[in-house]
This record gives C-alpha cells, structure tokens and sequence, in this order.
C-alpha cells in the first residue's frame, strides 16, 4: 500500500436507546379517560330530580263582555247654560239637587284659589284611617286591595267635593233667584257620559255588538249650552246588572251545567261570583253573568275583560311526566295488623299451612277501607287471616294507583297522589293525604326512567 492511498475508515451506524416521554404517556391515559366518561355518561340514563312545591292552577276564559243594567237618560226641560253641582259616577238621592239652567254662563269659579276644596278633620281622619288599614294588611298576592282602595277614597273625595258644589249652589241660588234649579227624580248613580246603549235589551244583542271599534263615547261637559230636548245626564237605578259574553259551541257545552261561577275584571283585577247562565239569542249562544253590587264601579263601563275561572286550586304542582300507574293488591284495612316489638304493619299470611307474620308497606288505604299492598311483595291467591276472627281472605283483586317516585331517601320510592286539577304541562295534587307527597319532597321528574327500589344519585 502506497503512502498516497488514502486510509479509509470504517464508519458504523450504532442504535440508540429511545427514553420514553412521560408527558405522552399521562395525557394518552387522561384523553382515554375522557372516552370513556363521555361515553359511559351518553349512554346512561339522565335521572332528573325535581323538588315539589305548593302551587296553583287557574284555567280561565277571557272574553269581552257587554253590560246591560236599568239606566235612563235625563234630558233638557228648557234651552240654557247647564252647570252640575254632582261629581260625576257619584250616588245621589231622590230630590237633590243636581245642576241648574241659566240665560247665561254663570261665573261660578273665577278664581282658581276658590275651586280648591278644603276637606275637614273628620274627612282627612278617614282618608288617613283607610290608608292605615291598607298599609297594615297589603298583600302581594292581592294586588286588587290597591284598587279598592283607590275606589273608597275617591268616594269620600267625591262626598267632599259635593258639599263643597251644594254650598256653591247656595250662594249662586241666592245672587241669582231666577236661575232654574232640577232635581234628581230618583235615588241613582249620576253619569255625564252616554254611549247609545242606554236603552239596549237582551233580546237586540247580536255578535256585532261585541266589536269594541264600532263603539262610541260621547261626554256631557259642564258649562256648555243645550236645547230643550237635549240628553243632559244618565241615572243608572240599581245595583242589579249583567255582562254578556259571546260563546261558542264547545265553550256552551262547557259551561252548560254551571249555574255559579267566579270571575276576575280586569279593570281592576277584582275577583267575584256571579249567578250564570247561558241564553240563546237569533241562534246564537251567549253566557250571561247576574251581579248585585258594585255597579258604581263600572258605571261609566259599556265593556269589561272578563276572565271566566272554571278552576282555581292550589296544592302540590308536579309535573305530567313525573306520574306513572301501578297496580297493588287490594285488602280490607281489618286485616291489616303491626308488630308489637317493632311497630311495623303487614298481615298474616298462610304458608306451608300455617300463618306466619309478614311485614308489608301499606301504599295507600282507599274511601271504601281496603289497604294497598305491592304485587311484587305477595304471590297472586296468597290466603290472609284477620287476626281478630278466623275469617281468611284471598289476594287477587287489584286496583290501579297514580304516583311518583320520591327519592328523599336515596332510592325510588312510590308515593300515592290525589289529582285535583291539571294543565298541560303541571297536577295540582292534595297535599296531606296518607302515603302521599309533603312540600319540598324530591321526587322523579320522568317517572318511566327508573323502577321502584333503584338507587337514585342527586
């Protein structure tokens, strides 16, 4: 080998030892984790609890009604300028004095300070007394006190600024004895304004006639100049009055058999009763509805929202989709005896031909005395004896229950309800009833998700 061969090397590629990573390794378990979570969870059954609280159900019908009470008009003896010394949508007694007629416009109240009604001691002290006793007892769940209040203190309002009118009238009757002075005919409520229906019956309704926009108000003011002839007031006589409502043929057949119903006006969310009945009109159904008191109210009302409520409970509310049906065996409460170590119920039941204790919830006791046991807990023609005589009796009729299942204790538990009325998403059940629900109990929110005794987790 020459010296200018050049040297070769041998070069040899050597494996090396790869270190495992630490990091890759704990999120692969983390993200393996989570697979499975996520899938174990999509897959299971979504338990939904659900706490129970008192509540209320109201079903309504709302409708525009039409008023029809003994009203007149009063109109103008004589051509002049009218001035009323009555506030109106007040009471009024036969003989008083009303408002008067003259040639010429009478300068009653130049001066603003004058028309200032300076209310008395005694006058103030009821204001203050009605406004004490509402402060003191006003309820939320009430709301219409604020109007009865509202209605109590205009009348005394009213009475104030009458007085304050009549001694006016005095004054006025003696600057100017020529002026005529009318009266009031009878005892009524003094209205100024007309609307056409004064003298409508019940036999002239029509649907029409509940098409609000064809309605016209028209307001007598004071101090203007009528015309012998001329419509001046209108004097409603009684407290007797009814409000009609338009139905139709289901909502007829609905009401067909109530003859007394409570209802709520909206004007001032008011609550009353009212005698019903349904008439038949040219064809055509209608409700109508009997009051006999607080026609002052409404005086200056031709129509009122009127809310018709069939039903109004209050309860326990739970939803539909908590309610499931099973079947128990039904027993005559006299069968039904208890431990004296223990105090637990259950019955004697026959087995291998003799009678032996065996302990059993009870689920319900029903009107007619028969105790409900569960079908899984006996075998069907199982033979009981009572234990106060030899008479045996044997299981095999059944009786269907409605209930949930209340989990307060950590596992599905059937609970027995009394349905009073529904909607359709909520029960109002009776509260208090034995093997029943209490306030605040949890129970299943969709009852077919689970079976009676399984584990529930909150």
């Amino acid at each position: 080998m020459t010296t200018q061969e050049k040297k070769v090397t041998n070069i040899r590629s050597h494996k090396t030892r790869q270190e495992s990573n630490i990091g890759i390794i704990i999120f692969t378990i983390i993200l393996l984790y989570l697979i499975v979570t996520i899938f174990t969870y999509a897959t299971s059954k979504q338990i939904t609890p659900y706490e129970v609280r008192r509540g209320s159900i109201v079903k309504d019908n709302s409708y525009t009604g039409l008023i029809l009470r003994q009203e007149s008009i009063v109109y103008a003896e004589s051509d002049g300028y009218i001035h009323y010394f009555q506030s109106e949508n007040s009471k009024i007694r036969a003989g008083c004095n009303l408002y008067v007629l003259s040639p010429q416009k009478l300068d009653i109240n130049p001066d603003e300070e004058e028309t200032q009604v300076l209310l008395s001691e005694d006058t103030q002290k009821n204001l203050h007394r009605k406004v004490q006793n509402f402060n003191e007892n006003f309820n939320v769940q009430d709301f219409s006190s604020v109007y009865r209040l509202k209605t109590e203190s205009s009348e005394v309002l009213k009475d104030a600024v009458n007085r304050s009118k009549t001694t006016q009238l005095d004054a006025v009757m003696a600057a100017n004895p020529s002026i005529q002075v009318c009266q009031s005919p009878q005892d009524g409520i003094f209205v100024q304004t007309l609307d056409g229906y004064e003298s409508f019956t019940e036999e002239e309704i029509r649907p029409s006639d509940f098409e609000r926009d064809r309605f016209q108000l028209a307001h007598l003011e004071d101090q203007t100049k009528v015309q012998t002839g001329d419509p001046i007031y209108k004097l409603i006589t009684s407290e007797n009055w009814s409000v009609y409502v338009h139905l139709d043929q289901k909502a007829a057949e609905e009401l067909s058999e109530i003859h007394y119903i409570k209802t709520r006006i909206d004007k001032d969310n008011e609550t009353v009763g009212a005698d019903f009945s349904i008439v038949q009109i040219d064809g055509t159904d209608y409700g109508k509805l009997d009051f006999d008191h607080s026609m002052i109210r409404y005086a200056q009302d031709r129509y009122l929202n009127i809310e018709l409520i069939l039903e109004d409970e209050t309860g326990l509310k739970i939803p539909k989709s908590a309610v499931i049906e099973k079947n128990f065996y039904i027993v005559p409460e006299t069968y039904v005896t208890s431990d004296s170590r223990n105090g637990s119920q259950g019955v004697l039941m026959k087995k291998e031909g003799d009678f032996i204790y065996q302990e059993a919830d009870i689920y319900s006791v029903t009107e007619e005395g028969n105790a409900c046991f569960r079908t899984k807990d006996f075998e069907k023609n199982t033979v009981l004896r009572n234990p106060d005589s030899l008479e045996l009796y044997t299981m095999k009729e059944m009786q269907t229950l409605k209930g949930v299942y209340c989990i307060n204790k950590g596992y599905a538990v059937f609970r027995q309800i009394s349905i009073l009325c529904e909607n359709d998403d909520y029960y109002i059940v009776k509260e208090g009833i034995p093997y029943g629900l209490s306030n605040y109990d949890h129970i299943i929110l969709d009852g077919s998700m689970v079976t009676e005794e399984e584990v529930v987790f909150q």
